[in-house]
């Protein structure tokens, strides 16, 4: 539960405000008292301003502070799936793809252009860009038999249905990332306030052998070991605060919230489910994953065009229809006989073209051949390939949660002798350099548990982007039927 929302909280705000009010208290009492002495001086106004607004201001800082609320893993990912430039340009290239398959299949429809073909005649009246001079003119073009605009329309819909698969596989990457980040964040906060504690510990004792040096019973040996020790603690701190600083700025890119107004909430992240080892995740990753859906659509896509560019040598039909107003000063009542010539004119019918010979497109079709073929080997590349890693990612899933085992197991030993020396040093039967010996065996343990903790959270959340479980898991969405 967060801290700021339990009981807890709540009960020390309390505490913090009834201290802060008997402070208060006692330096106005403080203040009479000063008064009623006359042979001390007294302070300037402005002084004694700021120490009356100091505890008013403090308040001011713990009410706000209680109304913070933590960030949620589900509402980060949300937040970064509205927010991300990467899923607005997945989004942008399906409207792209979309616009090109329209694009094809709105030639089946007419196309109408209107205008006007005004011009000066010197003897017959010639056509003005393939068209006789008229004062109107209305043209109506479309494909109504095309075997080749067919296929193309075929392959255009289906790198359409290929874009939306490219952008469900951007949203699984957003996803990927924010948890990641997530994670990595709450891991270096959490070793950041045991550095904090193991930093007062270390000073602690590096001036507890300072002093033994003094009184002849520790030796300079003793004393450069503490100040090793202390002095790794800071490195550690150093390398904590700013790996936190970078991980909450790309958080914060990712989700579009500022900085300080990201609090991790590390009890929302979903517990990870575990491997199955007799489970074929590499079949499952094979039918889910995205990556492979797409080259199997990008293959059929460029079969479909090598198909068209070979029907392109097949015969076409286009429908045509054109409407034009002449006019009576361009020559025309001088070539028609009297009475035959009229001014409202219009044609309907169809263009029939039949390829007899284009050594051109034949070349165009064997490349298009080419390029299918290439595109059919990469699908079946990235099927052996998606199989291959997913094996990988299990079979390390399994060892990596073996291993978190075992640093975890070691880190509670550790940490029991740490205890152990410090009765032993409380009781009076120990010594000071075993206690510390004690507490730097516990420390790496623990940042060796959270290290092998994160990593096998990491290559779980790649093994779960890979069969297509991700988004289930950390939106929390039931399970597909």
């Amino acid at each position: 539960m967060p801290l700021c929302n339990s009981p807890l909280r709540s009960v020390l705000t309390k505490l913090l405000l009834v201290s802060l009010l008997t402070h208060y208290n006692l330096c106005v009492m403080q203040k009479r008292r000063d008064e009623g002495d006359k042979m001390k001086l007294r302070l300037p106004q402005w002084r004694r301003a700021i120490r009356a607004l100091g505890p008013l201001t403090l308040l001011l800082m713990v009410a706000t502070s209680t109304q913070a609320e933590p960030l949620p893993l589900e509402r980060a990912i949300r937040l970064a799936l509205s927010h991300s430039t990467a899923s607005a340009i997945a989004d942008a290239d399906v409207q792209r793809a979309f616009a090109s398959y329209r694009e094809l299949r709105n030639n089946y429809f007419p196309q109408l252009i209107a205008g006007s073909g005004l011009g000066w005649t010197y003897g017959y009246p010639l056509t003005i860009e393939g068209s006789p001079p008229a004062l109107f003119n209305v043209v109506a073009q479309s494909t109504f038999f095309n075997p080749s605009q067919s296929q193309f329309l075929k392959a255009a819909k289906i790198e359409w249905r290929a874009s939306e698969l490219q952008d469900k596989d951007q949203r699984n990457a957003v996803i990927q990332d924010v948890a990641l980040t997530y994670a990595e964040l709450a891991k270096w906060e959490a070793r950041l306030v045991r550095l904090q504690q193991d930093d007062v510990e270390a000073q602690k004792m590096e001036q507890a052998v300072a002093e033994r040096l003094q009184e002849g019973v520790d030796s300079a040996v003793d004393l450069n070991k503490a100040k090793l020790t202390a002095a790794r603690v800071r490195l550690h701190r150093v390398e904590a605060r700013g790996s936190v600083e970078v991980l909450r700025r790309h958080l914060s890119t990712l989700t579009g919230l500022p900085v300080s107004s990201i609090e991790l909430a590390p009890e929302t992240i979903p517990a990870l489910p575990p491997v199955a080892t007799e489970e074929n995740l590499a079949e499952k990753a094979i039918g889910s994953s995205p990556a492979i859906k797409l080259a199997d659509q990008h293959s059929l896509a460029e079969a479909m065009r090598a198909s068209g560019e070979h029907r392109a040598l097949y015969p076409s039909v286009d429908f045509s229809a054109q409407y034009a107003r002449f006019s009576t000063f361009n020559n025309y009542t001088r070539y028609f006989p009297q009475g035959t010539f009229q001014r409202d004119n219009a044609t309907v019918g169809f263009g029939i073209k039949i390829p007899l010979f284009n050594a051109s497109q034949h070349a165009r079709a064997d490349a298009a051949d080419a390029e299918a073929l290439k595109a059919k080997k990469q699908a079946e590349a990235t099927r052996n390939q998606v199989a291959e890693e997913t094996l990988k990612l299990q079979r390390a899933a399994e060892q990596l949660e073996a291993a978190r085992e075992v640093a975890q197991l070691e880190y509670q030993l550790a940490q029991s002798g740490l205890e152990a020396a410090q009765t032993r040093v409380d009781a009076k039967t120990g010594t000071l350099h075993e206690l510390a010996d004690a507490r730097v065996q516990a420390a790496e343990r623990f940042l060796l548990f959270q290290d092998a903790d994160f990593e096998y959270q990491r290559v779980r959340l790649n093994l779960l982007r890979a069969t297509g479980d991700l988004e289930k898991w950390a939106l929390h969405l039931p399970a597909s039927k």
